[in-house]
């Protein structure tokens, strides 16, 4: 392990709630939930100010409004976070090549590897200076974690928050592991530390006072040294860059159990038509298709289908897809289907093959259900005309609480909320005074959906820093690398 704290975790605050309230002046020093907002929805993100309440993340929806009924409860709105997420991780790479996202608000940092840190002292230069400029960027707040291994560092920056900064020392990581719980260390989710709680183990001196053959007979071999090893505050995982994705999936889940079989083939194709669409933007293919049901009763089925090379044709997936479902019952109920696709590539590989072979089965399909009168699917993108009263029934307009609107008349707003045919809208913008509140007909040709604005007018990163900042005498003249750029001089 090395013997500087060089590794670098940032976890923004409360991200997805931090930037709903940057972007909506009325809503800032409020208590805001992010999250689904349907009877099964759950918490994505809480502001501080509704986690006062005792509102947290993955918490279920409902559980939700009855601790803080007065809360604004938003829809997320995640090309916005992607957006805010992709300057931060600029900012990073300002820092390092050597940058590892987790998530759209988390990553890692390898300070050494880029030259903007190699001793304590220049470690919280520079995480000081990312935090200012993260701050100048996007007007949010992010807390920053500084320690020689990843682990420590994640630790660190829990330490911090909000919006603060810790720096593990090398050589005091025991003590400070000594007294936490074990579920603090990666790898101990609640199985694992039921398991250890059974034990008698309930801290992570425990673990190192058991001793590693102790956890090999409890846990297994592997997981039995590696939990031994970070108790011991041992960890030379390396910051990694680039993170090969294994899949990629989309899935939806339904307020209201889908009951006819039409409506769920029909979300199946549009499921499958928006993973191509992340498999494109990824640049993507893939050779697996997956099936994800999860029925009336909580019980989930996965069906696969292995193409012949990758595919990112729609066609393909839609087809593979179909044909999936026919190997499923949904009677009793649908509430949750995804479409995913792994066996990643950088190519893709057209599987005429698979494709003809998929919709000749398809054709056959539907000439066997024409001759018994029945519905019938023919090849992607056809189907014979269905009865009226089998359409899905027309779906009213509808506009996410939270989410962008323009009007006419008003110009910019978010909707606060829509019922009964008509919709609320509040009038502002991010760098406006908190707006005035208007209700319009849903149908209101007046009012359309928009993109939501930037926070803050984006700075280049050269253009961050007035000018190189004193050095500390103890600092080194060959250092050169700083946060959000500037630099100082050899």
């Amino acid at each position: 392990m090395r013997t500087a704290p060089t590794i670098l975790h940032l976890d923004m605050d409360a991200f997805f709630a931090s930037a709903e309230q940057g972007s909506k002046p009325s809503l800032r020093g409020k208590a805001v939930v992010v999250g689904g907002l349907g009877p099964r929805g759950v918490v994505a993100t809480a502001s501080y100010e509704a986690r006062v309440f005792g509102v947290h993340s993955a918490m279920p929806m409902a559980q939700a409004r009855r601790l803080a009924p007065n809360a604004a409860y938003l829809v997320p709105r995640f090309a916005f976070y992607r957006s805010i997420s992709e300057r931060v991780m600029g900012l990073l790479r300002t820092l390092s090549p050597l940058v590892e996202p987790l998530s759209l608000d988390e990553a890692f940092v390898d300070l050494e590897a880029g030259g903007a840190a190699w001793d304590a002292e220049s470690a919280r230069l520079a995480g000081t200076r990312l935090r200012a400029d993260i701050r100048a960027v996007t007007g949010l707040t992010g807390s920053v974690g500084l320690a020689a291994s990843k682990m420590l560092a994640k630790i660190g920056s829990e330490r911090a928050k909000p919006d603060g900064l810790v720096l593990i020392e090398p050589g005091t990581e025991r003590a400070l592991l000594g007294p936490l719980s074990v579920r603090t260390l990666p790898g101990v989710g609640p199985a694992t530390g039921d398991h250890l709680r059974r034990a008698g183990i309930h801290t992570v001196e425990e673990i190192a006072e058991a001793g590693e053959d102790e956890l090999v007979r409890l846990l297994g071999k592997a997981h039995g040294h590696a939990l031994y090893a970070m108790a011991l505050a041992h960890d030379e995982r390396p910051v990694v860059a680039e993170r090969e994705a294994k899949s990629v999936s989309v899935e939806d889940t339904y307020d209201v159990d889908i009951h006819d079989r039409v409506r769920v083939a029909l979300e199946v194709q549009r499921l499958a038509d928006r993973c191509v669409g992340r498999l494109r933007g990824a640049g993507l293919s893939g050779r697996t298709i997956v099936l994800k049901v999860r029925r009336y009763d909580f019980s989930t089925l996965t069906r696969s289908e292995t193409l012949r090379g990758p595919t990112d044709d729609p066609a393909v997936i839609r087809e593979a897809a179909a044909r999936l479902l026919d190997s499923v019952d949904t009677t009793g109920g649908v509430r949750l289907l995804g479409v995913g696709v792994s066996g990643l590539a950088d190519y893709t590989q057209e599987d005429l093959f698979a494709q003809a072979a998929g919709a000749q089965a398809a054709g056959a399909q539907a000439a066997g259900a024409q001759a018994e009168g029945a519905e019938s699917r023919g090849p992607a993108g056809e189907r014979p005309e269905e009865p009226v009263e089998q359409q899905p029934a027309p779906t009213e307009r509808r506009l996410p609480a939270g989410h962008d609107v323009r009007h006419a008349e008003y110009g910019h707003g978010w909707v606060q909320g829509s019922g009964l045919g008509r919709v609320t809208v509040r009038f502002e913008t991010p760098g406006s005074a908190p707006g005035r509140v208007r209700t319009f007909p849903l149908d209101d040709p007046d009012l359309e959906p928009a993109e939501p604005l930037p926070l803050v007018p984006a700075i280049p990163p050269a253009q961050l820093s007035s000018g190189p900042e004193p050095e500390p005498a103890s600092l080194p003249k060959r250092w050169s690398g700083t946060a959000g750029g500037a630099t100082s001089r050899p």
